[in-house]
C-alpha cells in the first residue's frame, strides 16, 4: 500500500531547549527530546522521543519552545 503513513501523537515535557540550525540549502531544522510518561501496575514508566521538525514549523517550535514545557 504505497502512500501509508503511520501517525502518532505524542504529549510530554521537553527535556532541553531545541536546537534550531540551517541546512546548507538553506532549510531550517529543529531538534529537541520529549519525555512522556504512563503510569503501569502502580510503576511511572518514562520514554524519551527524539524528534525532528523541518522549515517553517522547525522556526516556530525554535521560537517558542523551551526546557520544561509540555507539548503535544
Amino acid at each position: 500500500m504505497a502512500g501509508d503513513i503511520n501517525r502518532v501523537t505524542l504529549v510530554g515535557r521537553l527535556t532541553r531547549d531545541p536546537e534550531l540550525r540551517t541546512t546548507a540549502s538553506g532549510k531550517a531544522v529543529a531538534t529537541f527530546s520529549i519525555a512522556s510518561h504512563q503510569f503501569v501496575g502502580g510503576k511511572e514508566l518514562s520514554e524519551f522521543h527524539s524528534i525532528v521538525a523541518w522549515n517553517r514549523l522547525a522556526e516556530t517550535c525554535g521560537k517558542y519552545l523551551g526546557k520544561g514545557q509540555q507539548v503535544a
